[in-house]
């Protein structure tokens, strides 16, 4: 069971003796409501940790540093900045001196909205009120820097926190090394990792996933394999975070035969498959072409009880609408909306496909308008699907008129959006547009 549900599930079981000591008349103490506000906090239930926060205030009137930096952590989490911002400011007025928990929570909060100005702001305040900065307190600048791909500074920041006679852990080391991976750049990565050894530590659960995501990318599937082994041997259990690159990696390269192997062997070392990792082998066959074996991995997941996501409808979407095949493409489309799914812009980036590719213009302009009521804004993309429709059909005047509704929109073309463009003036052998 992941860790998300796992602790959601204690947290009813929490409520439920909470009910039980009220009906009992036993008042809850600050301890106890701190305990709770901590744990909707893991789960981002902060509307929940923020009514027991009321609670606790009216009831108890005078509250302490941890209680308040419980509800700021579980707001930080759940990015609700402002009001987290709002709690430090009541808590300032209360005369409550925040701890530096507090000033971590808000950078970390910060990071998950990627706002580097604000993030460095709060990393000030926490030093002008004499904190001395920790590894933690460079962790979330280094988390910052790595999240929003300026590694080169997030390398900068550990030096300087190395300056301070402050060493890297396992945590910093496996920030700077994904920071690498994501930018493709493995040999930094590796780097980095020997670093690390050198330094005396230990490779951990997260270190040796992030080693089988990058051989995974860089095409290098028996030494992800082999590091998956190593994990075994060390009796580390590899995670759904170490099989599901492996099975994506084979998925991708078109081997489906190992891709099918690797999920077995995950399910025979006791790690139940999740719909990310039934979403990777669908995801593959689609890449193959094989629509149907895609639908049959689809039926495996409901017979297992995994119940698909807009995601997993999105990728079999994609095949039907390289195909042409409208109608299955609507058919999946009408899941998602049944199964009341998150609808965004890529679902119906992959519906109008569906549409142009099979020259239904009609059905591609309804899905515009439905789009527009579900307030969902046309992107780039967008427009160049539907451009790119209208110039297979030779139709310059829709085409143009979607041009200048672009510029009107404030979506910026591209260079595809000229050659649907052009592609659409030579097809109507208008030379002049």
């Amino acid at each position: 069971m992941p860790l998300s549900s796992q602790v959601a599930r204690d947290m009813r079981g929490a409520l439920s003796c909470v009910e039980e000591m009220k009906a009992e008349g036993i008042e809850l103490t600050i301890v106890t409501y701190s305990i709770l506000i901590s744990g909707f906090g893991k789960i981002n239930d902060a509307q929940s940790a923020d009514n027991l926060f009321k609670e606790a205030k009216t009831n108890l009137g005078d509250l302490n540093g941890i209680i308040y930096s419980n509800i700021i952590h579980a707001h930080c989490q759940s990015g609700n900045m402002d009001r987290a911002e709002e709690l430090v400011r009541e808590m300032e007025e209360d005369g409550i001196d925040a701890p530096i928990d507090a000033y971590h929570s808000m950078m970390h909060g910060y990071t998950i909205i990627q706002d580097e100005k604000k993030c460095l702001i709060v990393f000030e305040r926490l030093k002008e009120c004499c904190f001395t900065p920790s590894i933690i307190s460079y962790g979330c600048l280094i988390n910052l820097y790595v999240k929003i791909g300026k590694v080169a500074k997030a390398i900068a920041i550990s030096k300087e926190m190395e300056s301070y006679g402050i060493k890297h852990n396992n945590k910093t080391y496996s920030m700077l090394i994904s920071g690498f991976i994501h930018l493709h750049d493995f040999t930094n990565a590796f780097r980095i990792f020997e670093e690390m050894l050198k330094s005396g530590l230990q490779p951990d659960r997260a270190i040796y996933n992030l080693l089988i995501e990058a051989f995974c990318k860089m095409g290098n599937m028996d030494r992800a394999i082999r590091i998956l082994e190593k994990m075994q041997k060390e009796r580390m259990q590899p995670s759904n975070r170490a099989f599901r690159p492996i099975i994506e990696g084979f998925a991708v390269a078109g081997d489906m035969k190992r891709a099918l192997d690797i999920l077995d062997l995950m399910r025979r070392s006791g790690c139940a498959p999740t719909v990310m990792t039934y979403n990777a082998l669908i995801h593959g066959l689609i890449r193959k072409n094989q629509v149907e074996r895609a639908v049959s991995v689809l039926n495996k997941m409901y017979i297992a009880g995994i119940t698909p996501n807009e995601h997993t409808y999105t990728i079999i979407m994609r095949g039907y609408a390289a195909t042409g095949d409208i109608a299955k493409a609507f058919e999946y489309f009408t899941k998602i909306k049944e199964g009341g799914l998150k609808l965004d812009v890529y679902i119906y980036e992959t519906l109008l496909r569906a549409c142009c590719k099979s020259g239904r213009m009609q059905s591609a302009l309804a899905v515009t308008r439905e789009m527009s009521s579900q307030k969902i804004s046309r992107n780039t993309f967008v427009y160049n699907i539907l451009i790119d429709g209208w110039a297979r059909r030779g139709d310059v005047w829709e085409a143009a008129d979607l041009m200048k509704q672009m510029k009107e929109d404030g979506v910026p073309p591209n260079i595809h959006t000229y050659t649907s463009y052009i592609n659409a003036c030579c097809k109507a052998g208008d030379m002049q547009v």
